[in-house]
């Protein structure tokens, strides 16, 4: 059965925390990738971060709704929420706007594994990890071309 390092990219392509977002803008354009994987200095796998993080940033700021009751202000929604969605809106690197934790898998995880991790958290790459190296990703086209095999 193939598993991630039969099928994943190798010689990856990735970003730093440190990068801008016009500089990201221009590698997605120039690679024609869609999610690329964040590293810090020291080349260690920090987040993901793709197209629809980009667009997404580019939203205008929701204020949440306030609601006063007997000298009271209530807001409509969680304040964790809109302080999530301020760091968004004013990030200016990768690292200020990629998604954390990224979901990882193992050269030998198999290519269902693989399919299952993908579909189950919604996610479109996977950062294949050694220890806690980086050596490829295998993004969903990698397993639709492995049907194919």
């Amino acid at each position: 059965m193939l598993t991630a390092r039969d099928i994943m990219t190798k010689g990856v392509v990735s970003v730093t925390t440190d990068t801008s977002l016009k500089e990201l803008a221009a590698i997605f354009i120039e690679t024609r990738y869609s999610n690329l994987p964040v590293v810090d200095a020291e080349g260690k796998l920090v987040g993901v971060i793709s197209e629809t993080d980009l667009v997404e940033q580019q939203k205008p700021l929701h204020i949440p709704t306030a609601v006063t009751l007997f000298d009271w202000v209530f807001t409509l929604g969680s304040e964790k929420d809109f302080r999530e969605e301020v760091t968004r809106v004013t990030a200016t690197t990768v690292g200020e706007l990629c998604r954390k934790e990224p979901i990882t898998c193992k050269p030998e995880d198999t290519v269902r594994d693989l399919a299952g991790l993908m579909s189950k958290h919604k996610v479109h790459l996977l950062p294949v990890l050694e220890g806690d190296k980086l050596i490829g990703v295998v993004a969903r086209l990698d397993l639709i071309r492995s049907i194919e095999v």
